[in-house]
């Protein structure tokens, strides 16, 4: 099946989930992306070249680096890792959604084909005439992109998280999380500009003021005050690829009913949890060792008889 805008191969489409290998082919994709991007953040560093965000690397061009790929040696390895983070984030013009980059304000009046669908800060979302969802992630003047969490000392607890603008890596990251516990969703690609296009299958809102609390409890561990203080709602512990996240904002707006009416995620704010900033407290580090274990684990570990 192929994308009515980029011509590209998609299994999303309109209300329909995919069938489960495509969903596992859409994850693996995912990671393969977190990995070209690190890989091509590394080699960059080799020749010399770093930025202060990684809106640059993103957006780096083959033909930027191919006059001095004939060097070999890190140069080389550098265009061969733009090239396999391109095969994976294509660069897709503005036009062929129907938008028109050079206005002040491309997203004013619908596209086409496309009608708007609702947004927020980070990302205005559009339909298609099959009810397929494609999100226009937004960049910010600095480079930032999306939104993630910043950790620092609490008095009341441990630590805080403080939602503050995030990275592309980490919107990318937020987007392969979406689609292991949440709505499947891929990445169409980036415009010339920066602006991530992703793409997610169609789900109905659920009633306001729906207590979205208790959501996949077995994935997403509700996480106790006493560790933590978060201006996002519904703060939760997730374990990616084995290492811990926290996850939050998963309010009503943010979870829709999928075509056999389970309640998935859309969106949300996350972030890895610093070892540093966790191995400094035993308490929770301990917590967060039982709960990767058993989910249903208590704040505080159980006590031997012989121990009182």
């Amino acid at each position: 099946m192929q994308d009515p805008f980029t011509g590209r191969p998609t299994v999303i489409q309109g209300r329909h989930l995919p069938a489960p290998d495509a969903c596992i082919r859409l994850l693996d994709g995912h990671r393969q992306r977190l990995r070209a991007l690190d890989h091509l953040v590394e080699t960059a560093a080799q020749c010399g070249i770093e930025a202060d965000q990684d809106r640059d690397f993103v957006l780096l061009a083959e033909d930027e680096v191919s006059l001095l790929e004939g060097a070999g040696g890190e140069w080389a390895e550098l265009g061969a890792s733009i090239r396999a983070l391109r095969a994976l984030l294509p660069v897709v013009p503005l036009e062929l959604f129907g938008f028109r980059p050079e206005a002040a304000d491309p997203f004013e009046v619908d596209a086409p084909r496309l009608r708007r669908h609702g947004g927020g800060v980070e990302a205005l979302a559009f339909v298609d005439d099959e009810w397929s969802v494609y999100k226009f992630f937004l960049f910010r003047e600095g480079g930032e992109v999306g939104a993630a969490f910043q950790f620092h000392p609490e008095e009341s607890a441990p630590f805080a998280a403080v939602a503050v603008p995030g990275s592309y890596r980490l919107l990318f990251a937020k987007l392969r999380i979406i689609h292991e516990l949440g709505m499947p969703t891929e990445i169409a690609g980036i415009t010339p500009e920066g602006i991530v296009i992703a793409k997610q299958t169609f789900g109905h809102p659920v009633p306001e003021g729906l207590d979205t609390s208790q959501l996949e409890p077995r994935r997403l561990v509700p996480f106790p005050s006493r560790f933590l203080r978060a201006d996002r709602d519904h703060p939760r512990l997730a374990f990616i690829d084995g290492e811990p996240w926290l996850l939050a904002d998963t309010h009503d707006r943010n979870v829709v009913v999928d075509e056999k009416g389970r309640a998935r995620i859309i969106d949300l704010v996350a972030a890895p949890l610093p070892a540093g900033l966790v191995d400094g407290f035993a308490l929770l580090r301990d917590w967060i060792e039982r709960v990767r274990r058993d989910p249903a684990a208590p704040m505080l570990a159980p006590v031997r008889d012989e121990e009182l």
